[in-house]
């Protein structure tokens, strides 16, 4: 296959200097027999001619004699053999650099952008409605190759702080029903946990399906979007926000937290009241009644929405197969990462451990008797019960991890730090959280679906289309207002150097110049232009 496909490259490449003209090629990429190909779909005039000549993959090269036969030509047979590579035709401008590259042809933005759509359509499992009509049937497939468990995507945290995905859905919109939904799938697999702890932004959706689906689980607002909104409420404190606010939502001590919030109030007036009405509870560590650990953002699942932004445009059913795929290859990858280690937490937190030990050195420690002890780090003193496994500074019993505090008795005593750790955190728990395979599913002309989910007809949400570019980026959450372009010219905000339609100052000199010529503009000193000048 290789072999021919490099026949026609070459066969078409020789014909190009008959070529009077070229018409814009689509171009497709596949994979074939576990074998990545690219593939090229040319057509063009020949000289002096009415012919076109269409290359396209198959035993021979076709000849036409009318324009509309290559418009009939059916390249369904190729999306049943060939799946587009996405990191090659996602980006709109790689389709047009392709074609300049292989065929010396420039094609605009706008037929690269069509192209690309109409690779989708063809290669991608067809439309909308048809990928809707092929969801049942995969995902039938992807239980029966992965029993006992299906792929989710709502994240957390693994024992080595790594994102860990544990549902997705997809819903037609960002409403209360959908959310409802979507967390009462997750209660029905996950069930209730009395410590659950849920962080998000401050969507009023989220806020009311959280309500009626875990109404006993902390829910916790991202200290970001929080800050955001404040950004958006005190523009003329940004720099005093970015200042206070950051430091008084990630303490862990009520004391530090009275005098850094008294700070922040007294920095950004208004700013009380404010965070008050949203509770105090919900965007800080030290006054949660749960354990957030180090999970004060949603910084993780922005992550997740990064990685998975080229394949958010597929159809819903390749979109699926592309999350499944992402997982099997984090599993894989992070499976054999645990295998690895050798020391008993995972890596990240045996480098935390290290690095308190270090700072723990110079630490002073005073026995008050067997369990209790007062640790002296610099001008401030905290005190470690090792019967219940507290200190002063909070971190100890909010992270479950040893602190410095804790790590400087454990120097001077026969306390074990691993002994004092979470056994979420041990190289056993990070192993376990990957032990599970996610099984590739096989090619569809090998699937067996029970009839009646054969049957089963999924039709699209009933969404209407808007003009233009599809959206990327997220929603902003309520109370957040997204930056507005800033414009290089004029550096006024709220459009760019585009669009910019206001006057440019002149710089003084220039300004003092024409005002003392009574020219409109500054002299030119071109000896082409002195004569013209001299006479004016």
């Amino acid at each position: 296959m290789i072999a021919k496909l490099l026949n026609i490259y070459e066969s078409v490449r020789k014909m190009e200097l008959n070529f009077e003209t070229r018409v814009p090629f689509k171009p497709l990429y596949g994979v074939k027999n576990d074998r990545t190909l690219e593939l090229y779909m040319h057509h063009a005039r020949q000289e002096s001619t009415k012919y076109f000549l269409l290359v396209t993959v198959g035993e021979e090269s076709v000849r036409h004699d009318k324009v509309s036969d290559i418009e009939k030509t059916e390249d369904q047979n190729l999306s049943d053999s060939y799946i587009p590579e996405l990191d090659s035709i996602n980006e709109v401008p790689n389709v047009a650099n392709s074609s300049n590259r292989k065929f010396g042809v420039d094609i605009s933005y706008s037929v690269a952008w069509r192209g690309r759509e109409c690779a989708y359509d063809n290669l991608r499992l067809g439309t909308p409605e048809q990928s809707y009509k092929l969801l049942p049937g995969y995902l039938h497939m992807l239980m029966a190759t992965n029993p006992g468990g299906v792929l989710f995507t709502v994240v957390c945290h693994d024992a080595n702080q790594q994102i860990f995905p544990l549902a997705f859905g997809v819903g037609d919109s960002e409403n209360d029903a959908s959310w409802s939904w979507f967390l009462g799938r997750v209660k029905s697999v996950f069930g209730v946990n009395p410590a659950l702890v849920i962080v998000s932004d401050r969507h009023r959706s989220i806020n009311n399906a959280v309500q009626e689906v875990f109404p006993q689980a902390f829910h916790g607002i991202c200290m970001y979007h929080l800050l955001n909104n404040l950004k958006t409420k005190f523009r003329n404190k940004t720099k005093e926000l970015e200042q206070h606010y950051i430091r008084t939502a990630k303490t862990y001590n009520l004391q530090d937290f009275h005098v850094l919030f008294y700070t922040l109030c007294s920095a950004v007036p208004g700013v009380k009241e404010y965070l008050e009405a949203v509770g105090l509870d919900r965007w800080t560590r030290s006054h949660a009644p749960s354990r957030r650990y180090n999970i004060m953002t949603t910084n993780i699942s922005e992550s997740l929405n990064v990685v998975l932004v080229k394949v958010r445009e597929l159809p819903i059913t390749a979109f699926v197969n592309e999350i499944r795929l992402l997982c099997q290859k984090w599993f894989h990858e992070r499976r054999t990462k645990a295998a690895g280690c050798t020391t008993m937490m995972s890596k990240d937190v045996e480098t935390k451990l290290e690095e308190r030990k270090d700072r723990a050195q110079a630490m002073g420690v005073i026995c008050a008797d067997q369990y209790t002890f007062d640790v002296v780090d610099g001008d401030r003193n905290y005190c470690v019960d090792m019967a219940l496994w507290t200190c002063t500074c909070r971190k100890f019993q909010l992270d479950q991890l040893p602190c410095d505090h804790v790590l400087a008795v454990v120097r001077k005593t026969l306390y074990q730090a691993y002994d004092l750790c979470s056994l979420y955190y041990t190289r056993e728990f990070w192993h376990e959280t990957y032990r599970g395979v996610i099984s590739p599913i096989p090619h569809i002309s090998s699937w067996t679906i029970p009839r009646q989910i054969f049957e089963f007809e999924l039709q699209p949400s009933d969404v209407r289309t808007v003009a233009g570019r599809r959206r990327k980026r997220r929603l902003p959450s309520i109370g957040e207002e997204l930056p507005t372009p800033k414009c290089s010219r004029c550096k006024e905000r709220g459009h760019n150097r585009a669009t910019c339609q206001n006057p440019i100052a002149l710089h003084p000199a220039d300004e003092a110049e024409c005002l003392g010529s009574n020219l409109p503009t500054r002299q030119p000193t071109h000896p082409s232009n002195q004569q013209s000048m001299q006479q004016l």
